[in-house]
């Protein structure tokens, strides 16, 4: 990587279905210069690939969509190069949302989605970024928060072997739960229980996930954890216990739809189960952050979490990664390396 030039991805039109080069431009751009009071010049070394990213580049949602012209949105780790703020000094690595670039122009404060943060001593780039991070956190607010998890529930997570979905699924056994996980393609399926300890996995790809559901779960779902939507979720809808919830995490499987899909057919079993639903951005639990972390690091040193994260190289492969997530050809959390830290 040049350290007199900034590639970086901008956005020139609205996506439709899987994103294609020609949806942004590439080039190479000055790097930006720090000139105001708490400026941060940080180079790039790794970026998170995640599926709300493709919400950003279509539409407004919890924050305003990507304007076109701009530099894709996406959150990383990098190093500090130049720095204006007594809060930063060369050569510390932070956390923020960097952008698809190789330099990017931080402002301390600005608090757009997340701040930038000093990385804590010990805490790998991967760390920060996966289990750490926002990953880990969603999982964490999501199963104990928004599902009020108790011990011998039992818990189902769809996209149980992606980013958040995997966290979900070993908090949920941390918390003494029965864990299912849902997932495409045996080596997935097989990961979840032998190595992440889930109790049981479903293949959405090769089994009927409605009766699997419905054998696994002969009491009905304490708690749905939905990373996908669509007939996942109304499956799930259809087997929820009295007094279940739904956790509304993510929907990745309607993401790239050219339109928007039915809503369930099986939503009035929250009526009939008294039943719960609701949705959350991981956000809006900042001020809890510390606490979520330490109760991670604590349970990964116990070993009672694993992690995986699946890294990609190079910057010029932004947009192929990202489409990753929307093809299931991921497991764990995916990176993208931009540079060596």
């Amino acid at each position: 990587m040049r350290s007199d030039v900034n590639r970086c991805w901008r956005l020139v039109s609205r996506p439709v279905g899987l994103l294609k080069d020609s949806d942004f431009t590439f080039g190479e751009e000055p790097v930006p210069e720090p000139k105001a009071d708490g400026d941060v010049l940080v180079r790039t070394l790794y970026l998170s690939v995640d599926p709300t990213q493709r919400i950003w580049l279509d539409r407004d949602s919890y924050i305003p969509a990507i304007r076109i012209g701009d530099v894709v949105r996406a959150g990383g780790v990098g190093k500090v190069v130049r720095s204006n703020s007594p809060d930063f000094a060369p050569g510390d690595l932070v956390q923020g949302l960097l952008g698809w670039q190789d330099y990017a122009l931080l402002r301390a404060g600005n608090r757009e989605l997340l701040p930038a943060t000093k990385l804590p001593p010990g805490i790998s780039p991967e760390l920060a970024l996966s289990v750490f991070g926002v990953t880990g956190l969603t999982a964490y607010f999501g199963l104990l928060d928004i599902g009020r998890v108790k011990e011998g529930e039992t818990v189902v997570v769809s996209g149980a072997a992606g980013a958040t979905g995997m966290m979900a699924g070993q908090i949920a056994k941390v918390k003494g739960c029965r864990a299912i996980g849902i997932a495409g393609g045996p080596e997935k399926c097989a990961w979840l229980t032998e190595e992440l300890g889930f109790d049981a996995s479903i293949d959405y790809r090769s089994e009927d996930v409605a009766a699997r559901l419905r054998e696994l779960c002969p009491s009905g779902i304490d708690i749905y954890f939905d990373n996908v939507g669509g007939a996942i979720l109304d499956a799930a809808l259809a087997e929820l216990a009295m007094r279940g919830r739904v956790v509304l995490c993510g929907a990745i499987g309607d993401y790239t739809a050219s339109e928007a899909p039915p809503g369930p057919k099986n939503y009035l079993n929250l009526l009939v189960k008294r039943g719960r639903m609701e949705g959350f951005v991981v956000t809006d639990h900042f001020d809890r952050f510390n606490e979520a972390v330490s109760a991670l690091v604590g349970w990964v040193s116990a070993g009672k979490i694993k992690n995986r994260v699946d890294v990609q190289e190079g910057l010029e492969k932004a947009p192929a990664t990202l489409n990753r997530l929307f093809t299931s050809a991921n497991t764990g959390k995916q990176l993208l390396k931009i540079a060596a830290p």
